[in-house]
């Protein structure tokens, strides 16, 4: 992955790697002259995952292409957990 510009990333759609929309690059947060990670604007279905929040932050590591689009790995959304304890208190 080489970025000539950061510039050239800012306003880029994001996808995760199964494709689903997650949002459109805000920043890039720098660290020692390197990408640590990247602030997303969240957009889509992927809102309801993150509980209202209006962007995350996705580490660099995540990062799976830049070119057209941005790819991230879906390993770095947070993952809705069914609740367990109210499913069982409604059928008792």
């Amino acid at each position: 992955m080489r970025i000539n510009r950061i510039s050239e990333v800012v306003g880029m759609r994001v996808y995760t790697d199964s494709g689903e929309f997650f949002g459109e690059i805000e920043e890039a947060n720098l660290f020692e002259n390197r990408i640590d990670g990247w602030r997303i604007r969240v957009g889509g279905g992927i809102t309801s995952l993150i509980g209202g929040a209006r962007g995350v932050i996705i580490p660099h590591r995540f990062v799976k292409a830049i070119s057209d689009v941005f790819i991230i790995s879906k390993t770095a959304l947070p993952r809705q957990e069914p609740i367990l304890e109210e499913m069982s208190e409604d059928s008792s």
